[in-house]
């Protein structure tokens, strides 16, 4: 039975996919993974509509909005991982071509951050790129976990590129 979500062995963070471990692993440099069966909670506050992918960040938002009721939407959202690569045929060889050469590339769009927490961090004196940047990264959780985040990556050569 494959699991539902990837555990980061190096700070216990849950993930929802291979490519998210990855995109973890790429700005953490974190590299000890496994399969859990714990879910990724998929919380939503029923009054702004903020997604929380744990009790503790369901806890600071209550916190810092008073927002009480959260809708659970986590098996919605929950769906095995297969670690196993999924094996090429000539068939999808031929496609991957097609799609490369016709097709255009994807629209690149800036994450959506908290407008609010961005506000703050801008107050603070971070450049817009890197406050952005230091939201999206540290899970748009609050202030305190962007600023840790810029703190750790402030040689970053990108850090002050908008991500995308």
């Amino acid at each position: 039975m494959a699991g539902v979500s990837l555990k980061c062995g190096d700070c216990g963070a849950l993930l929802r996919s291979v490519q998210e471990a990855q995109e973890h692993a790429e700005l953490t440099s974190h590299s000890n993974f496994s399969e859990s069966t714990e879910a990724v909670l998929n919380l939503v506050c029923a009054t702004c509509g903020k997604p929380c992918r744990s009790k503790t960040e369901t806890d600071l938002h209550r916190k810092r909005t008073g927002h009480t009721d959260f809708v659970d939407k986590t098996s919605e959202a929950a769906k095995p991982i297969s670690l196993e690569v999924p094996k090429a045929t000539a068939d999808s060889e031929e496609a991957i071509d097609v799609d490369m050469s016709g097709s255009q590339p994807e629209e690149m769009v800036e994450p959506e951050v908290d407008k609010e927490l961005l506000k703050e961090l801008e107050a603070m004196g971070f450049p817009v790129a890197r406050a952005t940047r230091a939201l999206h990264y540290s899970g748009n959780a609050n202030v305190e976990a962007a600023v840790n985040w810029v703190v750790e990556h402030e040689n970053d050569p990108d850090i002050d590129e908008m991500p995308m």
